[in-house]
């Protein structure tokens, strides 16, 4: 394993680095199992914990993502101070998804190449059969697509939101 060397942005700051939020942007080394490289060389980073989802309709979307994806509640709360649900929503792995309602949440610019969160990926053992369940239920299902590097298959579908959802075949 190589070295691990500092960002980009710590040894030289170029034109395509830019600035975010006041502060360069560089790259950063990833292990193979993802995480930043600290300097003593462990990964900090473990598994993704959750994704946080807006949503404009909470009914809609808490029925899409329990019952036509299958994920699991895990608590379910009403802020009334901000007039928000908040839901947990967790998958076989741990992992969760939190889903959102916030009054007037303005909806996503384009699709689905938007800044911030392109689209989320749920791995699953055979795309196919998940892709005809979700075309079961009456989800509109792209065609199924073979990943050019790792050659396996994968499809898109969205949310209630059109936030772009993918089954990627693990």
């Amino acid at each position: 394993m190589a070295a691990w060397r500092a960002p980009l942005w710590e040894r030289s700051i170029n034109k395509s680095s830019g600035v975010i939020n006041g502060k360069p942007r560089g790259c950063i080394r990833t292990s193979a199992v993802g995480g930043r490289i600290a300097d003593n060389g462990a990964t900090m980073l473990l598994r993704l914990h959750h994704a946080a989802i807006i949503c404009s309709d909470y009914d809609v979307s808490r029925r899409f993502y329990t019952q036509v994806l299958g994920l699991r509640v895990i608590a379910e709360h009403y802020r009334e101070a901000r007039r928000s649900w908040k839901l947990d929503l967790g998958l076989p792995d741990g992992s969760q998804v939190e889903l959102f309602s916030f009054d007037g949440a303005p909806p996503r610019p384009s699709y689905p190449e938007a800044r911030g969160l392109r689209h989320l990926a749920f791995a699953v053992a055979d795309v196919a059969a998940a892709k005809a369940s979700l075309e079961a239920q009456g989800v509109t299902v792209e065609d199924i697509r073979v990943d050019e590097y790792t050659g396996r298959r994968f499809t898109f579908f969205a949310d209630p939101d059109d936030l772009p959802l993918e089954f990627y075949e693990a």
